[in-house]
């Protein structure tokens, strides 16, 4: 079960944002898209090549309301973010045998990746949360080519089920992983 700040449990959330924060609490990767680092820069007037995915474990961090992500700097998908901080996260409720997929729970997560410097407030917050999240992985948080990346969302698009498909703003997306589940 992922980690939240323990925050008073609020009857305000609506039962599309419970359901989000239910999804966001049981699902503990998400397909991570990135623009690849041949990418001409914005402007440049090139056709862009298509996103390259990647899948990752994730953290959320209610400090500082965003997405933590521990990644090897050997990775394609690190240096992608440093040249292109533009991402998407998607998170997708799991497959059930023998029921249809069309209807799958999932939220897909614009927003902008950065690197927090080591030793600062940000690094500190992002390894204590994933280290929460992923005790298991504490020992790879001081391995050296090893980062934390954040992600503070802009937008997301939350499908809840057949015909239920909502914008979600980032200040409702945060508020909803943010409240500790009661």
């Amino acid at each position: 079960m992922p980690s939240t700040p323990a925050m008073p449990s609020t009857p305000h959330l609506s039962r599309l944002q419970l359901s989000l924060r239910d999804l966001l609490a049981r699902r503990r990767s998400a397909a991570l898209a990135t623009q690849p680092t041949d990418s001409p820069a914005p402007g440049a007037g090139d056709a862009l090549p298509a996103p390259r995915l990647s899948m990752v474990p994730w953290a959320w961090n209610a400090q500082f309301g965003c997405f933590v992500l521990h990644v090897s700097a050997l990775a394609a998908h690190t240096r992608a973010m440093e040249l292109h901080p533009a991402v998407s996260l998607l998170v997708c409720a799991a497959e059930v045998d023998g029921e249809g997929v069309h209807a799958l729970e999932r939220v897909a997560i614009e927003g902008v990746a950065s690197t927090p410097p080591p030793g600062s407030v940000l690094a500190d917050g992002a390894r204590d949360s994933y280290v929460l999240r992923f005790p298991e992985a504490a020992f790879m948080t001081d391995l050296g080519d090893f980062r934390f990346v954040c992600i503070t969302p802009s937008i997301a698009r939350h499908v809840a089920g057949f015909g239920a498909a909502r914008d979600v703003s980032a200040h409702d997306l945060i508020e909803a992983l943010s409240i500790q589940p009661s």
